[in-house]
């Protein structure tokens, strides 16, 4: 689930306005899949900007205080290690990060920082699109022997098939602003046409055969 619409929209907004997601439906991005896809996010860009940057870690902070309680905050690598780490330093608990792969070298880490077993954990995340690879994370965090408590995320494309994962891996999942609200919000500020918003809206029906040619 989102936010509260209001701050689901206030998120979509502050998105659009640093180009932290771009919309060309007149020229698609190519994803590292290989699906076209009209859209682009890099939430990276939220760091750059102080006031954003803020107004997301309360958002999540309030999220967590509302429905969970964390004995520690851990971040998906890349995008979610600095959101997390500013989450965790504001409600004072220690913070960990999960890698992609584990280190090559040394202790040859996957989980890096202060994680105790059976420590309840929220994960932070920039984005899920699948969900995969944060349910990866939430999986390597749980044979360490953490319990995850449920996982967040600035946006989610509200693919079916992430849906689907999460709810196969029994991990909640929660969004600031979601790809709906984003679309809307766009139109709504004009930063998009109606013929634009159609598209967009077509796209996320099947992502995977979109912009393909026939």
């Amino acid at each position: 689930m989102s936010s509260s619409i209001n701050n689901a929209t206030k998120v979509a907004e502050f998105l659009l306005k640093i180009n932290a997601v771009k919309l060309q439906p007149s020229k698609p991005f190519t994803w590292a899949s290989g699906w076209k896809s009209p859209i682009y996010c890099d939430n990276r860009k939220i760091l750059g900007h102080p006031e954003i940057r803020t107004f997301i870690k309360n958002e999540f902070v309030n999220l967590i205080e509302n429905f969970y309680k964390p004995t520690c905050i851990a971040g998906v690598a890349t995008g979610g290690i600095a959101i997390g780490a500013l989450v965790a330093e504001q409600m004072k608990l220690p913070f960990c990060y999960v890698r992609s792969t584990p280190k090559a070298h040394g202790m040859k880490n996957n989980i890096e920082g202060d994680l105790s077993e059976n420590d309840h954990v929220f994960v932070i995340e920039d984005l899920i699109s699948s969900g995969k690879s944060s349910l990866k994370a939430v999986n390597d965090l749980k044979i360490y022997g953490a319990n995850v408590l449920g996982l967040g995320a600035i946006f989610t494309y509200g693919f079916q098939k992430s849906v689907a994962n999460f709810k196969a891996h029994s991990c909640p999942f929660n969004t600031l602003s979601d790809y709906s609200i984003l679309i809307e919000t766009a139109f709504s500020n004009k930063y998009i046409s109606k013929i634009d918003l159609d598209t967009l809206n077509e796209w996320r029906k099947s992502p995977e055969s979109w912009g393909v040619d026939a």
